[in-house]
């Protein structure tokens, strides 16, 4: 077949006025050849992060110039699947593949930390690329087939959400069947995640949300119960749902919130219990009080993860077949402003992806 040469791609545009707030534009770009080692993916689809979108003050953390390392002309979206279409070696096993592309580079399998600096694809210098492109020139080894069970829609919500939901739940969170699990903020994609990763494996889940929609429908995917975190009174109204159950404690807080977490919910996790933070979108710290050291209790920060989780966590997604939760589905790059303003609302559950090829019909969910 004869490769493309060009491609069109949703990029950062900066500007200098105040406040910032750069522009995304879709732009024709050149393919790179594509090198011994590499491959070139058709994208199908693209999905945003809250990389993308700051969750409280729906702020663009990209586009206001809040996120460090921003590059003119850089490609947006760290998630992304598509289909093989070339490669330096014509007898690549790899060619006519599904695939999905890893979010991330420079953590391969420390079990602790990232091996040497690291640097998430989309928007930066390391990788120079991002997924919201209809072709990407990539790394063979960066590259990960696509679960047969998922569709291309399915698999670019997948990698960055799922891999930090994996290691926050089974790296950091040491989760197992049978335990007593808080996720809070649920809707959001990590945390959607977070949720069908312990109900997976057999732990007992409950959520708190801002809507009893959300809580609904989380409980609807397996969660025991929820609040809402807009009560003043949540905390006790957790403790009461707990107390209907085995066992009234909680094992394990995985929180994306930070602020007074431990403090709201110390008193029903056991001793040493683990409190698991990924994000702080209520406030930029999280208060330890000598309560929880005398009770041996462990708060753990946890961000992405090496390629080992990411290979870890889709091996476990595809034998549970775990299916990504999506909330939106648009179609083409050109609409994908319309993901940022639904991003801005924060009324998603699950995830937005763009569909980049809408050649077809629209896609099955």
């Amino acid at each position: 077949m004869k490769l493309p040469t060009k491609t069109r791609a949703l990029v950062i545009r900066k500007v200098r006025s105040k406040p910032v707030y750069h522009n995304a534009v879709v732009e024709e770009q050149s393919i790179p050849d594509v090198n011994p080692g590499e491959l070139l993916v058709r994208m199908s689809a693209a999905a945003f992060n809250h990389r993308e979108v700051r969750l409280t003050l729906a702020t663009l953390w990209q586009r206001k110039g809040l996120y460090p390392a921003i590059v003119d002309g850089s490609t947006f979206g760290a998630d992304g699947a598509g289909t093989v279409i070339a490669s330096a070696d014509p007898k690549d096993s790899l060619l006519g593949q599904r695939v999905f592309l890893t979010p991330a580079r420079g953590w391969e399998s420390d079990p602790i930390a990232p091996e040497s600096m690291f640097g998430i694809v989309g928007g930066g210098p390391l990788p120079p690329i991002g997924t919201f492109s209809e072709y990407v020139v990539v790394e063979r080894d960066q590259v990960i087939l696509t679960p047969s069970h998922l569709s291309d829609v399915q698999a670019a919500a997948w990698p960055l959400g799922g891999l930090t939901a994996w290691r926050a739940v089974m790296i950091n969170g040491c989760v197992e069947k049978g335990q007593n699990v808080l996720i809070t903020g649920v809707g959001g994609g990590v945390a959607l995640f977070a949720l069908q990763l312990c109900v997976a494996a057999g732990a007992n889940v409950y959520v708190t949300s801002g809507s009893k929609d959300k809580i609904d429908k989380a409980v609807a995917l397996g969660a025991r119960g929820g609040v809402n975190y807009k009560d003043k009174d949540w905390p006790k109204r957790l403790e009461d749902l707990l107390s209907k159950g085995d066992n009234p404690t909680l094992d394990v807080v995985i929180d994306s919130a930070g602020g007074p977490i431990v403090q709201q919910t110390s008193r029903m996790v056991k001793h040493g219990g683990r409190f698991v933070c990924y994000g702080m979108t209520v406030a930029p710290t999280i208060s330890l009080t000598m309560r929880e050291v005398m009770q041996n209790m462990k708060l753990l920060g946890s961000t992405m993860g090496s390629h080992k989780d990411m290979l870890d966590a889709t091996r476990f997604l595809e034998q549970h077949r775990i299916v990504p939760i999506v909330s939106h589905v648009l179609h083409g790059l050109e609409h994908a402003e319309e993901g940022f303003e639904l991003m801005e609302q924060g009324a998603q559950f699950g995830k937005i992806v763009v569909k980049i090829d809408t050649s077809g019909p629209p896609p099955k969910l």
